[in-house]
């Protein structure tokens, strides 16, 4: 079996990410308001356990976003098999569903809603370049590698 592409890219969350994760999702836990990020609760593929994950929540014109800048990791293995999240906000808890974009369609992601979404916020632009490691210049070079899932509210 050929290896994907995704394989062979070998995307890699970097140190700082990985650190800085679990102070995150502990501020996240006690509710303390930090920009986009969310807690987002998706049950494993494989053990069934409710697993929480500190996500970047992107909401565009009533549409709400997650991507993953550094490819296939867990939380995107599992929300592809659940298709289903909680996303933990403050006070509130909200069902979704998430639908998967496709290739052209995470071109359209990163060329039409977070280009511009990065560009209004002040270093925006900068931070998912040096945080997230993506150019959002050529969204069609960085579609390929990183997944989006769009979230749909479960009424």
């Amino acid at each position: 079996m050929q290896p994907s592409r995704m394989d062979t890219l070998n995307l890699r969350v970097p140190l700082t990410v990985r650190l800085f994760g679990p102070i995150l999702k502990f501020l996240l836990e006690a509710r303390v308001p930090l920009g986009p990020n969310r807690l987002v609760v998706i049950r494993g593929r494989k053990s069934g356990v409710l697993r929480r994950t500190p996500i970047a929540v992107l909401r565009v014109d009533g549409r709400r976003f997650v991507w993953a800048p550094w490819g296939e990791v867990n939380w995107v293995r599992n929300l592809r098999a659940a298709r289903r999240a909680t996303i933990i906000e403050r006070n509130s808890q909200d069902e979704v569903m998430a639908t998967e974009l496709d290739a052209p369609q995470r071109v359209e992601f990163f060329r039409d809603i977070l280009a511009p979404n990065a560009r209004r916020i002040p270093c925006g632009f900068l931070f998912v370049r040096l945080i997230d490691g993506v150019d959002l210049n050529h969204p069609e070079e960085i579609a390929p590698d990183r997944r989006v899932f769009e979230l749909h509210p479960i009424h």
